[in-house]
């Protein structure tokens, strides 16, 4: 008689473990091989895949509960499942443990991870290493100090862009984002599930419309070896990602590249050809390693469709290979409907003429306008996703996390008391 409560206790915890083992999809369980084959985002429990944890769920689980359990008698010759001691396993144990199932369940966090080729809803996070070197802490909604890449998360950012430079200095904004802590980061947002784009500046530092400059060990190359470092510098970052348990899905092959890069050779307005080969250096180094990353070409000023015909239309002529075109736009709270309108016709266009995906790879908007801000993001999110035959890949905000000023940038979505501003809930839609 004194026994029976340790038995009982026993087959309390078999059971637990069991449901455990159900419900994460262990032991090599039809379950696992269900939700596995489901490309939607995976939680635990939702072992009918419909993206939510309820009582078909609950279902499901039962009908395999006697299977399994039946097989697990304790050593003293009573059934795990036997929950209620009376020497057989009916559905009155399942009554007993309903209530550990789905509360069981419901106990283990979310776990979102997208699934290639959806939409993405991206950050450029490269300054966040550097910020948080220099003390800079973030918070929730609710003010609770929390990882930044948690708060992105938990407010849908679901991809992350991140650059790299060849030989930077230790800048704490105009440097760093070397190849080391490029894959650092990088191996830091995978582990957290966000989806990866790199961005090849192919400078030491900031590359944009103003300045394209080679990287200091790169200058006294001719156009040849250029080429070949830009392969094999490309190839060497891509292996070293990969070995790294990181295979981006974007890599750019350069960043706003309105005319060209690596000036003077690569400058597009003087030689568009040499600029074509450069971009097929970078392309098939990335394949080389990572076949599935799509590689992009990107420029600035998205709503500008003679830049983007006159760039395009050259790169083809010229034989150059991408997969995708990106935009960035950075409107003012005065032009930014008028703005977001004329890049979607940009998108469109670009769709139509040369048959190719488009992306905003960087948009952003003054900090202190937040409802306008989150305006603007749902107003693009919404036209990128309205391009044809789903050519529309994804939009990414440019440092959301920066606080106000840091390296005069001031169009994050961070306030300077470390909480995210309402332009971030966008991505929440």
């Amino acid at each position: 008689m004194c026994s029976k409560p340790g038995f009982k206790s026993y087959r309390l915890i078999s059971a637990f473990l069991l449901i455990l083992m159900l419900i994460c999809g262990g032991m090599g369980h039809p379950l696992k091989s269900r939700a596995a084959a489901n490309t939607a985002p995976f939680v635990y429990g939702d072992t009918d895949g419909n993206g939510q944890v309820n009582s078909l769920d609950y279902a499901l689980v039962k009908a395999y509960l006697l299977e399994i359990v039946s097989g697990f008698p304790n050593p003293n010759g009573a059934q795990a499942a036997d929950v209620n001691g009376d020497g057989s396993i009916n559905s009155l144990d399942i009554v007993l443990i309903k209530s550990f199932i789905l509360g069981i369940i419901n106990e283990f966090p979310a776990q979102t991870h997208p699934a290639a080729g959806s939409f993405a809803k991206g950050a450029d996070i490269s300054w966040l290493p550097q910020m948080e070197a220099n003390g800079y802490k973030f918070y929730d909604d609710a003010g609770v100090q929390q990882d930044c890449l948690k708060i992105l998360k938990d407010h849908g950012i679901d991809s992350v862009r991140i650059r790299t430079w060849v030989n930077p200095s230790a800048d704490k904004w105009n440097g760093h984002c070397s190849t080391n802590e490029t894959i650092a980061l990088a191996k830091r947002a995978k582990s957290m599930g966000f989806r990866v784009m790199i961005n090849f500046h192919y400078s030491d530092s900031w590359a944009d419309p103003g300045q394209q400059t080679k990287p200091s060990e790169w200058m006294n190359l001719d156009f040849n070896a250029l080429m070949k470092r830009t392969y094999d510098y490309t190839y060497d970052v891509m292996t070293r990602l990969k070995n790294n348990g990181v295979e981006p899905e974007w890599v750019q092959v350069g960043n706003e590249t309105n005319n060209g890069m690596l000036w003077e050779d690569g400058k597009a307005s003087s030689n568009m050809r040499n600029f074509a080969w450069l971009v097929n250096c970078g392309y098939d180094a990335v394949k080389a390693v990572s076949p599935q990353t799509k590689v992009i070409v990107h420029l600035s000023n998205g709503y500008d469709n003679s830049l983007f015909r006159w760039m395009f239309g050259g790169l083809n002529s010229n034989g150059a290979k991408y997969d995708v075109i990106g935009m960035s736009l950075y409107p003012e709270t005065n032009n930014y409907l008028t703005l977001a309108a004329q890049c979607l016709t940009n998108m469109n266009d670009m769709v139509y003429r040369y048959g190719k995906e488009v992306m905003i790879c960087e948009i952003g908007m003054q900090y202190n306008y937040p409802s306008d801000c989150k305006t603007f993001i749902t107003d693009m999110i919404s036209k990128t996703r309205s391009i044809s035959n789903n050519k529309g890949l994804g939009v990414f905000y440019w440092e959301p996390q920066a606080y106000p000023g840091i390296n005069h940038y001031n169009k994050g979505c961070w306030n300077s008391n470390g909480r995210p501003t309402i332009a971030l809930d966008a991505f929440l839609n």
